[in-house]
Order: structure tokens, then sequence, then C-alpha cells
């Protein structure tokens, strides 16, 4: 009896339930490589044409005369980006870069092929991520990438992606409350640390005490080391930052500038920083932990570990929500920090510096806010006097 013969076409489903068919095949050896050279078909609409497809191919390989097809999807495309693209970037930049082309960018155009994306095609997608996404020009500049990565390899003459118009007019919403804004005043900090030092373990309370009083970045802070701290001159350095990076590992990269800086410190936080230690020193010791080593972290978790990022927002919404306090973020402590230092009296280049903001626009932003509110202010006391 003659035995069947196995086909290699296989069936694969689209996200929309489609069927479609593929097969694997050999090439032969790569002359330049000598190694084996493989590759797979798919995208067929029915088993009958994968096999045509199959069987040409043999016959041209058989001949001599198959020629490498070049890449043909957006998908196919992104692959061979990527892999250049993470050369060039930090590790935890690079995980949110794919996390952003999973979630938006292939959803959409993974199966388009690459010389068929027209401009009206890419403004369909971009409209949609405006109607979802707040930040839908970012990932219309991650998407265009590709295609710039394509004109490079020669398979498009021109980014479709060039022509597309991102002023899209936003919805709009009524809403009767205003949302709060993510910083707090003097008179709020001030009663949002003491419930901290009431209520959180001293370690807790002396890290969002540093992230108000520095205006440090959290992942700045969380990787401090002792040695970073200057006491006799009062300063603090900051030359590094933790990511996040593939299987969501923390990790020690640059700071988010890639530009250290030496910031002042006043003695009252220095003063909590060396009650810190000498606590550190004691329970940590315990376990099984010798925090005098080099490099030790100033904040780390019972492992004597990188602190997951998420506990610094546990810690301060615990003590808002215990005492009913305004919600703002960690990075709220940072605006925070900012507007204070203007209401204080300190320039814009001193506040730039200080914060480490590469683009003085950031800092521009809240110097407007700040100022705002200096008007408000004035405008009251006007008011009042005249009523006197």
């Amino acid at each position: 009896m003659l035995k069947k013969k196995i086909s290699p076409v296989n069936s694969y489903k689209l996200k929309n339930g489609e069927t479609r068919y593929e097969f694997p095949i050999y090439l032969g050896v790569d002359p330049l490589t000598g190694k084996q050279k493989r590759t797979t078909r798919r995208g067929f609409k029915t088993r009958n044409q994968a096999n045509i497809a199959l069987a040409r191919i043999k016959l041209e390989i058989a001949d001599g005369t198959y020629k490498q097809e070049r890449v043909e999807t957006y998908k196919e495309l992104y692959d061979l980006w990527v892999k250049q693209y993470e050369k060039t970037v930090e590790e935890s930049t690079f995980v949110k870069t794919i996390g952003i082309f999973k979630n938006h960018i292939l959803p959409a155009m993974s199966s388009y092929k690459i010389e068929k994306i027209t401009v009206d095609i890419c403004q369909k997608h971009v409209d949609e991520w405006a109607g979802k996404l707040k930040n839908f020009r970012m990932v219309k500049a991650y998407a265009a990438k590709v295609l710039d990565f394509a004109i490079k390899r020669g398979y498009i003459q021109a980014n479709p992606f060039t022509h597309v118009e991102t002023r899209i007019k936003p919805k709009k919403t009524i809403t009767i409350d205003e949302k709060n804004e993510n910083f707090y005043t003097r008179e709020q900090l001030n009663e949002f640390l003491s419930h901290c030092e009431q209520s959180l373990h001293y370690k807790s309370f002396t890290l969002l005490r540093l992230l108000a009083y520095t205006g440090l970045r959290k992942s700045e802070a969380l990787a401090l080391t002792w040695n970073d701290l200057h006491i006799k001159e009062k300063e603090l350095s900051i030359t590094k930052a933790i990511g996040r990076g593939k299987s969501a590992k923390l990790y020690l990269k640059s700071t988010k500038t890639g530009s250290p800086r030496v910031i002042k410190i006043d003695d009252a936080t220095i003063v909590i920083l060396k009650e810190w230690k000498r606590i550190q020193k004691q329970e940590y010791l315990v376990l099984g932990h010798n925090t005098m080593k080099a490099n030790q972290l100033i904040f780390s978790n019972t492992n004597n570990e990188y602190i997951q990022p998420v506990q610094v927002q546990k810690w301060m919404y615990s003590v808002q929500k215990k005492h009913s306090l305004v919600k703002i973020t960690p990075h709220g402590l940072r605006h925070t920090h900012c507007s204070l230092l203007f209401e204080a009296g300190a320039s814009l280049k001193e506040v730039q510096d200080r914060l480490g903001h590469s683009d003085v626009k950031t800092t521009m932003d809240i110097y407007t806010h700040v100022t705002k509110k200096a008007q408000e202010s004035a405008i009251q006391k006007f008011a009042t006097y005249l009523e006197i």
C-alpha cells in the first residue's frame, strides 16, 4: 500500500475568525553564510492556492530560477525594523514601544501590503487612535517609523504618514466638577507629609518627603545609593534611574534626559535621611542584609532589592484615603516642588536645572500655572483693599 504523502500546507485563523493557509519551505544553502535557508509563505485564502504556490516555488528552486521575495506586509517589515530599533534605545523604552505596537498599531496594520498603504488608510487609523488615545500623535509617529525604514530599504518611495492630518479637533465633553490638579499647595503638602510621618513606616515617609523636597523623579529616587548623598556638601548626586525591562524586570539605567545632575538638599531632609540610615542598618541586619556595603540602596525592599515603583503610589494613596486628603500621584510631588520653587522666588533656569528638565518648555508650563495663581491672588488682595 502506498503511504499517503503529508502536505506541509497548514491552516491558521485570523483575529476576525477567517481561515488562511501557510507552508514552510527549504530554500537550500546560503552561499554567503553557508547556513540553511528556510522561509514561510502565508496568507493564502484556500488550500489549493497554497499548494499551487508551493509547487511553483519548488519548480523554481529545482530550475535555479527562484528569487527570494522581499518582505510584503507591514508586520514582516516591523519584524525587521524592531530588531534594529532595539539596539538604539534603553531597554525600558524598547519595552514601552513594542507595547504600543502590540496594543494599537499591529492590530490595525499587520496584514497590509507595504506598497498598498495609502494616505487615506493611514488617516483612517490616525483618526481611530485619536478617538480613543490622548497620545495618538506618538502612536502615529511610531507607525511611521516602520515605513521610514521601508524607504531606506527601497521598498517604497514616500511615507504616506507624512501627509496625514493630525490637527484633529477633540470631542467636547461637559463636566460639572473640574478635575483635581496633580499638585499640592504649601499647606496641603505640609499636612500630607505630617500624616505620612504618623501613618507610614519611616522608610516610606523618608522617600515621600525626599520626593517633595527635591523634585526627584520616582525612578531616580529608587535608584539612589548612600554614596550619592554628600552630607558635608549638603548635596545629592542624581546619575541613574531604574527602568522596567523585558519580563517586567527592574534594571539600572541612565536618567530620563541622560544627563547627571547634583542638587542641594536642606538640613531637615539630611537629618531624616541619617535617621533612616540608622533604622535601615538595624532592621535589615535582622533580615540578614549588610547595609554598610558599597552601593547600598537608600530605599530597598525587604530582600534588599529595587522597590517596585507602583509601591510608592500605594503608600501615597493609603495616606490620602485614610485622612481624606486631595489625591495626587508621586509625579504630582515633583510638580508640587516645581510650583513651590517658583512661589519661593527661584528663577526659571534654577528650577530647570534642579528638576533636570531637558526642555525649558516643560518648566515654562508650570511657571505659567504659578503665574496665573499669583495673578488671582493679586486681584483678590486688590478687591479686599477696596472693601476696607
